[in-house]
């Protein structure tokens, strides 16, 4: 008995090692990693939820993460094989409205595939930078008082010698002030309007008379002023693709919204503190 157990044992071990090894078939999206009560768990469903998760999981490795992925898969399958009665409406609706964000998002990515080009890019440099007028930058700094008296007193002292930094320091009320008063470089539109227009008719070297904005009364010096220059097209490469990008999907949703037959006369009729009411998707 024992003798025929063994040649059968011998016959199947060579018949295994005579037949050829077949290939492993590749993972796809569509390969089934669990079943529940029937439900096919899919690589792609782990692929998704793994993509959706929150920054901070990123630093975990994924061997880490596909146990408790495919846990949270397995666990939410077999709660909602537990729910009995019919799908509630909230539920019915959040799945129409993730249906219509994913497919839009799908569209946007098509047309962004192919509306960007160095062409496009360029076209956006010229319009914006190309024509822009030279502007002006100013390099200044100021002490801040609470009384007109005091920047009196502050311009006198100053026009007897003293030095500009030095009094900042002692008396300006503003947080430039411990760093002698000094604002570094602007450029129009970055100060309160009374200030800038008295920087911009003052001379390098010049202290300026009491200015008042609604900080406080200013004495200004201008230390120096120069010509800000455009950005070369790959200093700002990054943000008019973006906005070309911006610009290309724009015109595209407002041709679509645009030849659709939208009616949006159901919406004249519903208070808008409506929004708030969640018992109304029960």
């Amino acid at each position: 008995m024992t003798l025929r157990l063994s040649r059968a044992a011998a016959i199947a071990l060579s018949l295994t090692m005579a037949a050829p090894v077949l290939a492993q078939e590749e993972p796809s999206p569509d390969t089934v990693v669990a079943t529940v009560d029937g439900t096919e768990i899919t690589l792609g469903h782990m692929i998704l939820v793994r993509r959706a998760l929150p920054q901070q999981y990123n630093q975990l490795p994924d061997e880490v993460l596909f146990p408790g992925i495919l846990d949270q898969l397995v666990q939410q399958t077999a709660l909602q094989h537990s729910f009995e009665g019919d799908t509630p409406p909230r539920v019915a609706m959040a799945l129409e409205n993730e249906e219509r964000s994913l497919m839009a998002a799908e569209v946007v990515g098509k047309i962004l595939e192919t509306a960007v080009t160095d062409a496009a890019i360029q076209a956006a440099y010229d319009e914006q930078y190309a024509q822009a007028e030279a502007e002006t930058e100013y390099q200044a700094a100021h002490i801040l008082v609470e009384t007109e008296e005091e920047a009196q007193a502050i311009v006198e002292e100053l026009e007897g010698g003293a030095e500009f930094a030095a009094v900042a320091r002692e008396k300006s009320t503003g947080p430039s002030g411990p760093n002698g008063g000094s604002l570094g470089w602007f450029g129009q539109g970055m100060m309160v309007p009374p200030f800038e227009a008295a920087v911009m008719e003052m001379e390098v070297g010049d202290i300026s008379a009491p200015v008042q904005t609604q900080f406080g009364w200013h004495v200004i010096q201008l230390n120096e002023t120069r010509i800000k220059e455009a950005p070369t097209l790959e200093e700002v490469r990054g943000e008019l693709r973006a906005k070309v990008e911006q610009d290309v999907v724009k015109a595209h949703i407002d041709g679509l919204v645009e030849n659709a037959n939208v009616d949006r006369s159901g919406s004249e009729a519903i208070d808008p503190k409506l929004l708030s009411n969640m018992d109304l998707t029960e």
